[in-house]
């Protein structure tokens, strides 16, 4: 007998018979999830969400939709008890312990969240073929990306940035004055909008290096009349700011980047003495042990499987993923130069991490 050959003991019939039936439970919740998503991109969650108890014929013509089409999708979310079914009447009624988890503008619309999995699910044969060559794909290789980010993110911000999240750098009373501010890897751009609109005196800079992003953030800026914010097609490592900038954000964007190292080095560089950087990432630990009981955690290294990791990987970089990590975010924070960074965390933002970091201040003259 081979001295390779597994010694593994046999699982006992319990246990295998549970394990497949989780299995069963993972192919229905997965299938929950790309109907949820569908609910969300047609607007059924929010036409069922205004009806008391409906046919399939009377929920399509309120959402504007095709029957046939409706009354197959109710079906799966009436067995997923996202819906109530009444058979005698042929009626179903939107669940109302559900429907503030798949209806609204706000964060807790998490059907908004479901169509990464409906994204992830698109490019997962493509990625599958990057296991056995390596490298990564490209952010072309994403249909929709940039509008699935933007209202995944901007759900929070609409909700948080101007009174809860900006606070925590420290530098409203700066912005009402008029400072500089960068957000890099701004995406569609409606964070530094919503910054530019609310602070009408200082002067705001989106960079991004993908145009079909920027398009978006200068026709939303056009929208809103704002004259204090323009946007660049730049790639952040290519960054070359000489302490001009007050104030930088950076949301949820450092972990993507080729070379992160890099990015956090120009940022603090760019950076005037006393200046002040806004870090937003995921709060997940550096540890994958530490993660094993993290709700989301699961989601966290299929996004950045399918991702993050690949969109880095595709431009030769370092690859950090989603999970990079807290500790090792400070870490490199620390590392591009800033000495002072605190970590901080929001209750109505319980996925992110929130780094605080000041660069330091020139020695005054004696």
């Amino acid at each position: 007998m081979s001295t390779f050959q597994s010694q593994a003991v046999a699982a006992p019939e319990a246990a295998v018979e549970a394990a497949a039936g989780r299995l069963v439970g993972i192919l229905n919740d997965s299938s929950a999830a790309i109907l949820a998503s569908i609910g969300y991109q047609t607007g059924l969650f929010e036409a069922m969400a205004d009806l008391p108890a409906a046919t399939s014929e009377q929920i399509a013509d309120a959402a504007g939709l095709n029957e046939r089409y409706v009354r197959e999708w109710l079906g799966g979310m009436a067995t997923a008890r996202f819906v109530d079914y009444n058979p005698a009447a042929r009626t179903y009624l939107l669940r109302p312990d559900i429907a503030p988890s798949v209806t609204g503008p706000g964060v807790d619309n998490l059907a908004r969240t479901l169509m990464y999995i409906t994204l992830m699910g698109e490019v997962a044969g493509k990625i599958a073929g990057k296991f056995r060559t390596g490298g990564g794909l490209d952010y072309a290789d994403y249909p929709g990306f940039v509008e699935i980010q933007a209202a995944d993110s901007g759900s929070v911000h609409d909700a948080s940035l101007i009174d809860a999240i900006l606070p925590l750098c420290g530098r409203v009373d700066a912005l009402r004055t008029g400072i500089d501010v960068a957000d890099i890897g701004c995406g569609a751009g409606h964070a530094v909008n919503l910054m530019a609109a609310a602070f009408p005196a200082s002067r705001f800079t989106g960079y991004d290096f993908l145009e079909e992003a920027l398009t978006a953030g200068r026709a939303e800026a056009e929208r809103l009349g704002l004259t204090n914010v323009r946007f660049v097609q730049r790639d952040a490592a290519g960054l070359d700011i000489d302490e001009e900038l007050d104030l930088i954000t950076v949301f949820d964007a450092i972990h993507d980047q080729a070379h992160p190292a890099t990015v956090l080095r120009n940022i603090h560089q760019a950076l005037r003495p006393g200046g002040t950087f806004l870090m937003v990432d995921m709060k997940a630990s550096s540890k994958l042990e530490e993660n094993l009981n993290l709700p989301w955690a699961t989601f966290l290294y299929a996004i950045s499987t399918t991702h993050c990791m690949s969109v880095s990987l595709a431009q030769d970089g370092d690859a950090l993923g989603t999970v990079w990590g807290v500790q090792l975010a400070e870490s490199m924070v620390r590392e591009a130069g800033f000495e002072q960074v605190d970590v901080k965390e929001l209750d109505e933002d319980p996925f992110n991490a929130y780094f605080v970091a000041r660069k330091q201040e020139l020695p005054r003259p004696r």
